[in-house]
């Protein structure tokens, strides 16, 4: 089964816990994505790390790797919405996926195609 990504969705973040939903997806998704704040200001990046046990969305935060400008913190309460913008490079490439594709080239008769441990041989 093929695994989907997030890219292009724009997820609806109207109550606390849809923001910690959306930016808990965020974190985990390995593409870049826009942060529109409620100020109308626009960052786009990588999530690289959050804090998100807050009690108050004040009190969570996303750090994001930016591009061209140094990394910034953002406060959840500072966010009005969330694009998934880039594309998740690691769509598709589940261990399952590296296996078969591993054992599709041994049977095929390839060489020095990657260590596998003796019990997928």
């Amino acid at each position: 089964m093929p695994e989907s990504s997030l890219q292009g969705a724009i997820p609806s973040m109207a109550t606390d816990q849809e923001i910690r939903h959306a930016l808990e997806e965020a974190f985990s998704y390995r593409g870049d994505i826009t942060l529109i704040l409620k100020d109308g200001a626009k960052i786009d990046g990588y999530i690289f790390d959050r804090r998100s046990d807050g009690k108050t969305l004040a009190d969570c935060q996303v750090r994001i790797m930016r591009k061209d400008a140094p990394n910034i913190n953002v406060k959840y309460s500072d966010i009005a919405g969330l694009e998934f913008t880039g594309r998740d490079p690691a769509t598709g490439k589940s261990f399952e996926t590296w296996i078969n594709k591993y054992r599709e080239r041994k049977l095929a008769g390839e060489k020095n195609i990657g260590i596998m441990p003796e019990a997928l041989e």
